[in-house]
């Protein structure tokens, strides 16, 4: 394989957009890099299957990347001339209510707003400060830790984002269709929406939203690993498939004397690698790190588009189904309690709609999934099935084909992802900004050689690459191309 014969400045174990994003990182600061994956594939949860009938292309994971087109980091890259094409739908979410027009989230605010019933008046106004300063925010949020550029800005996301979603949704806004809206993105965190920081996980995504819009790359998730590889291709950096790593033995004899290693893996497994590298107190430390609800995920092939009661939910590449505050707030509270909700919170990505490549001509594909306790073996299939038909009479009729992928399955798929948890672990307040122990460099460990750079760093999961820049920001303390 690539690389394995010559020895390099730093190895990465995992090939996800982090892992990804650390050795372009590294690559561009002048160091040989080689990125090792056991898998037969790159990517991680960016992957791109045909998972139902042949012509079909699903996203095995990840689908829609607002994160992607917000990162401080990935934005910067010319991804773009390494073949990645996003494609914007006219709206970013659809938020589906049973006695009322759908709440539409907009790049606009104001056509957001109008979509709002009683709180179309004062939205703009409320959310303006934050998509002027968005840029900041975003830096200050994801990137390493530094000096925020606007303390103003800063401020005032940090008083908003200190409520629960719960709270803030009903503090500020008075309507049924804004606070669903927001219970609906602050539901991204797989968090029961009345803890903290579940709203400002929600606000990020509105943010990017308005700032940068929710893309999804053109021929599936699959495109972002696909361009990193190339940049780094042409960065001179290797990757070597079908190389999975269960020694730091293995690793030395890829390495020069001294050379780094970056795991984009789960601290567990960093430390079972590492064995005695590592203090055992460290590996007694990562031990007690936790992991949220997992993921229960359907893929259909589909015979025409989805049949949307409310015409304008076609407009969004992604669509919130749930209802109303009370209603998913009580479907993330459910799974946190081990218990399955009979009426789920259900996350829909209708790629096709936008993007010709992913099913046959006049075909479709659909993606959704809720969240279930970690490893559950519940079959969730008629409880989702039952939320896109509330909200889309006839869909079952146009059901093709259906493809089921189960928290096991995810795992399997995987191994960051523990107990189907998508997110690397879970993101309360004990562990979003401390993920995976509570130190002022989170990407480093005890061994000056060994680093983390997975979504157990901050900032977390999602499709953004930062924790891959972050480790090598304090790897190579600050000496790699700045941010913008």
């Amino acid at each position: 394989m690539a690389g394995l014969s010559e020895r390099h400045d730093a190895v990465i174990v995992g090939s996800g957009p982090n892992g990804l994003s650390a050795a372009v990182a590294l690559a561009r600061a002048g160091r040989k890099v080689l990125v090792v994956e056991g898998g037969e594939t790159i990517g991680g949860g960016c992957r791109t299957l045909p998972m139902t009938l042949p012509g079909y292309a699903h996203d095995h994971c990840s689908a829609i990347h607002p994160m992607a087109l917000a990162s401080p980091y990935l934005r910067q890259l010319p991804l773009d001339d390494h073949g990645l094409k996003w494609i914007l739908p006219p709206f970013a979410a659809a938020h589906p209510l049973d006695d009322r027009p759908a709440a539409m989230l907009a790049r606009s605010l104001d056509e957001t707003a109008a979509t709002l019933g009683p709180d179309a008046g004062h939205y703009a106004d409320w959310f303006r400060p934050l998509v002027d300063a968005w840029s900041d925010i975003m830096r200050a949020g994801m990137g390493p830790p530094g000096l925020p550029r606007s303390l103003v800005a800063l401020a005032t996301f940090g008083g908003r984002a200190a409520l629960p979603a719960t709270a803030l949704a009903e503090v500020a806004f008075g309507g049924v269709e804004a606070q669903a809206l927001f219970a609906g993105l602050a539901a991204h965190s797989v968090l029961p929406l009345e803890r903290t920081p579940s709203a400002a996980i929600g606000l990020m995504l509105q943010l990017a939203a308005h700032a940068v819009g929710w893309p999804l790359p053109r021929g599936g998730a699959q495109a972002i690993p696909r361009a990193l590889a190339s940049l780094l291709a042409e960065n001179s950096g290797d990757i070597a498939t079908h190389t999975p790593i269960s020694r730091f033995e293995e690793l030395d004899e890829l390495l020069v004397p001294g050379g780094l290693v970056f795991f984009d893996t789960g601290p567990q497994a960093a430390a079972r690698i590492c064995g005695d590298r590592l203090p055992a107190r460290w590996g007694e430390r990562v031990a007690r790190y936790r992991y949220g609800p997992g993921v229960f995920k359907l893929d259909y092939a589909l015979s025409e588009p989805i049949p949307w009661a409310d015409a304008r939910v076609a407009q969004a590449g992604t669509v919130h189904l749930g209802g109303t505050l009370a209603e998913i707030a009580a479907s993330e509270r459910a799974c946190w309690q081990g218990e399955h909700s009979p009426r789920p919170y259900v996350l829909l990505a209708q790629q096709s709609h936008f993007d010709d490549s992913r099913a046959p001509a006049g075909r479709h594909t659909g993606w959704a999934y809720c969240h279930v306790p970690p490893g559950s073996t519940v079959d969730m299939s008629a409880a989702i099935e039952a939320q896109i038909e509330r909200f889309a009479p006839g869909f079952q009729d146009c059901v093709l084909h259906r493809t089921v992928t189960t928290p096991a399955a995810f795992e399997a798929m995987n191994p960051n992802c523990v107990g189907g948890d998508v997110n690397g672990g879970a993101a309360d307040i004990d562990q979003l900004l401390t993920r995976p122990t509570a130190t002022l460099r989170p990407w480093a460990t005890p061994n000056p050689r060994i680093f983390l750079c997975s979504a157990s760093t901050p900032p977390g999961g999602g499709v953004h690459g930062m924790g891959g820049y972050n480790a090598v920001h304090t790897a190579l303390r600050g000496k790699i191309e700045p941010l913008a």
